[in-house]
C-alpha cells in the first residue's frame, strides 16, 4: 500500500493517506498502452505529397518512342523526374489506437500509485494564491523541492491561473483534464483533497 503525503494550509508536511490497496496490483502495461494511445492522438497528421496521378502537368509526350537512342519518356509526372510525383511518401492516416475505459482508469490508478511509491504524490486541502503573484506560486512550489510539478485542483480561479501560468517547469489542470500520461510525465503531483478523493474513490 502506498501513502500520499498530505500538507498543511502553509504546504508543509502533516501525515500521509493511504491509496486504495488494489492500485498496487495493477500492470504497469496499462499505462504504456494508454501513454501511447494519448502520445499518437497528439501528431498533427499534416503531412502528405502527391503522387504521379495528383501532380500538375504531363499531358503530352516528352519526347518520341524511338530514336533518341534514350529509355522511352511516356509522362513528366513521373517520379523520375523533378517536379513529378513522390513514390511511397507519407500520406494522411489514422494514428488512432483506442483504449477503452476500464484500462484508462487503470492506467491513471497505476501512475498515481507509482507517484505515491516516489513520495512525489503530495495532497493539500485547497491551492490558492490570492495576491495572482508569481513569487507567491513560486514560495508554494519551492516547498515541495521537487524538480516540475503537476498542479490539479477543482477549479481554477483568475488570479491563482495568473500567479502559475509563468512559473518554469509547471502545470496547472482542472479536475476533468486529468489523465495518466500527465500524472506520469510529471516528477511530482500537488493535487486538492477534493480531486484525490473522487479520483481514488471513481478508480
Amino acid at each position: 500500500m502506498s501513502n500520499a503525503i498530505v500538507l498543511n494550509d502553509k504546504f508543509e508536511a502533516n501525515g500521509d493517506v493511504a491509496l486504495p490497496a488494489k492500485f498496487a496490483e495493477i500492470n504497469s502495461h496499462n499505462l504504456y498502452l494508454y501513454a501511447k494511445s494519448y502520445l499518437a492522438a497528439q501528431r498533427a497528421n499534416t503531412a502528405r505529397v502527391k503522387n504521379r496521378s495528383e501532380v500538375r502537368g504531363g499531358g503530352k509526350k516528352p519526347k518520341a518512342q524511338k530514336g533518341s537512342g534514350g529509355a522511352r519518356w511516356g509522362s513528366k509526372r513521373s517520379p523520375l523526374f523533378v517536379g513529378g510525383g513522390q513514390v511511397f511518401g507519407p500520406t494522411k492516416r489514422n494514428y488512432v489506437q483506442k483504449v477503452n475505459k476500464k484500462q484508462k482508469a487503470l492506467a491513471l490508478s497505476f501512475a498515481l500509485n507509482a507517484q505515491a511509491d516516489n513520495g512525489s504524490l503530495f495532497v493539500t486541502d485547497s491551492i490558492s494564491v490570492e495576491s495572482g503573484k508569481t513569487k507567491d506560486a513560486l514560495a508554494i512550489l519551492a516547498k515541495l523541492n521537487q524538480r516540475d510539478t503537476l498542479v490539479v485542483v477543482d477549479t481554477i480561479d483568475e488570479k491563482t491561473y495568473l500567479a502559475f501560468r509563468n512559473v518554469k517547469n509547471c502545470y496547472m489542470i482542472e479536475k476533468q483534464e486529468v489523465n495518466a500520461y500527465l500524472i506520469a510525465a510529471y516528477h511530482s503531483v500537488l493535487i486538492e483533497k477534493s480531486v484525490f478523493e473522487s479520483l481514488t474513490k471513481e478508480a
